[in-house]
């Protein structure tokens, strides 16, 4: 009898900690990180029957981010920090909740990392898509004149002079094809159980286009006007996430702000800084090896320098990681020679072959200052169920002008504890299942 009523405990735990598992979203004051694909996404966005097919449509984005990211680091000196004229992003690949005003407005933002101002739609915003925020219904809720210093880093504002009374209104576009036009303004903004008052954003009244985030974005670069800069009293410069796989449909990843709470055990590279572009998290990178073979590569393709916004970035807003085309040309060409053919493409993987030849397949090592990150397989390979494929999940940077950037993507930074900590000028990277 005591068996049966054991066993019968046992089943019924077991159920309901699927059904917790599988059936419930974080709570709204749990700050987690959120796939745009998953369960718990408020974008009403099915769950995929084909990752990889997912995975190519997503990092077909790719090439555009690169450019823009490339864009940002060949600008002048004295550009403003804030925001470029010509920015490009995707849907967003993970977002954030966020309350805005007083009551809290929730939206669920992008989460960016090579990027400062935050911004979201706004009630009666003309080709707005999704959920908006109502400054009218916040009591603490401003708009900002063309006086305050912000608006002079805006780019495309459209203040007659510095200094001129009124509002401070700004238009940036997107791609070409997409832009938008918004207010400078100021509001309460809650990230889990943290509020952080007279928080300076964009409130969008117009749109153009499709590929602007529906509920707007969260900038957690290194900029001015960041999230990390606006909170430096409370945040101290500090913050982590773990990002879960794209393939954790019913699970969420977790941002951490601030110093308490993070790992203490972490190995950690120091964090370069380009007085040209100051929103981006550079980390130095040596050298890379498949498996034992340490790649032959030019140092001066690795080097960082600042006048050209050479060198490696880690970026939230890229799916695949992608080096310049010699670099990757030399991974990619190490990777065959271990694994031998033969090989096909797939989307913008170049090396795909035979699943059966997986357990061949070698380690991608980064080396770093200070440190080497073994990327696991799920972080280096992505698999197809329509026919038995493995394709290495890395490709080159676009050819253009400015190709001289390296990004350490969101694929290869999945299930992995990212500390970003720039009151110390360092990034750590801990193992952690994310999910």
């Amino acid at each position: 009898m005591a068996l049966a009523i054991a066993t019968f405990l046992f089943i019924t735990l077991l159920s309901t900690t699927k059904t917790l598992a599988f059936d419930s979203c974080p709570s709204n004051e749990q700050l987690s990180v959120i796939p745009i694909y998953g369960k718990c996404s408020p974008f009403n966005t099915p769950k995929p029957t084909s990752w990889e097919n997912t995975l190519i449509n997503m990092a077909s984005k790719d090439p555009q981010r690169l450019s823009y990211l490339s864009s940002l680091v060949a600008q002048k000196p004295n550009s403003a920090p804030i925001a470029s004229g010509q920015q490009v992003f995707n849907i967003g690949n993970y977002v954030v909740r966020a309350k805005i005003g007083t009551p809290g407005q929730l939206m669920f933002m992008v989460l960016d990392t090579s990027s400062d101002t935050a911004w979201v739609p706004c009630s009666g915003c003309t080709g707005c898509t999704s959920s908006v925020f109502t400054p009218n219904i916040s009591s603490t809720y401003g708009s900002m004149g063309c006086s305050v210093p912000e608006c002079t880093q805006v780019k495309g504002q459209s203040c007659p002079a510095a200094g001129a009374p009124g509002a401070c209104f700004f238009n940036q576009s997107y791609g070409g094809a997409s832009s938008f036009y918004a207010t400078l303004s100021r509001d309460s903004l809650r990230l889990g159980a943290d509020v952080i008052p007279n928080y300076s954003f964009g409130c969008i009244s117009a749109v153009s286009g499709s590929s602007i985030p529906p509920q707007g974005l969260l900038g957690l670069g290194r900029g001015s006007m960041s999230l990390l800069s606006q909170s430096m009293s409370l945040y101290s410069g500090v913050f982590s996430y773990c990002l879960p796989s794209f393939k954790s449909y019913y699970f969420s990843g977790s941002l951490k702000l601030g110093p308490l709470g993070q790992p203490k055990n972490i190995r950690t590279t120091p964090l370069l800084k380009n007085p040209h572009r100051p929103s981006l998290y550079y980390v130095n990178l040596t050298g890379i090896s498949v498996g034992r073979v340490l790649v032959p590569i030019a140092p001066e393709l690795l080097a960082f320098d600042p006048n050209t916004g050479a060198g490696t970035i880690i970026d939230s807003g890229t799916v695949i990681t992608r080096f310049v085309q010699p670099i990757y040309n030399a991974i990619r060409d190490e990777f065959r020679n271990q694994v031998k053919g033969p090989f096909t493409s797939l989307g913008a993987f170049d090396t795909c072959f035979a699943s059966t030849n997986e357990a061949v397949a070698p380690a991608i090592i980064l080396h770093f200052t200070g440190m080497d990150l073994v990327l696991p397989m799920e972080n280096s390979l992505i698999h197809s169920s329509a026919s038995p494929l493995a394709c290495l999940a890395m490709a080159a940077a676009p050819t253009n002008v400015n190709s001289v950037l390296n990004v350490i993507a969101n694929l290869q930074q999945q299930n992995l504890r990212i500390l970003f900590d720039t009151a110390n000028s360092r990034l750590g990277i801990a193992r952690e299942l994310c999910n």
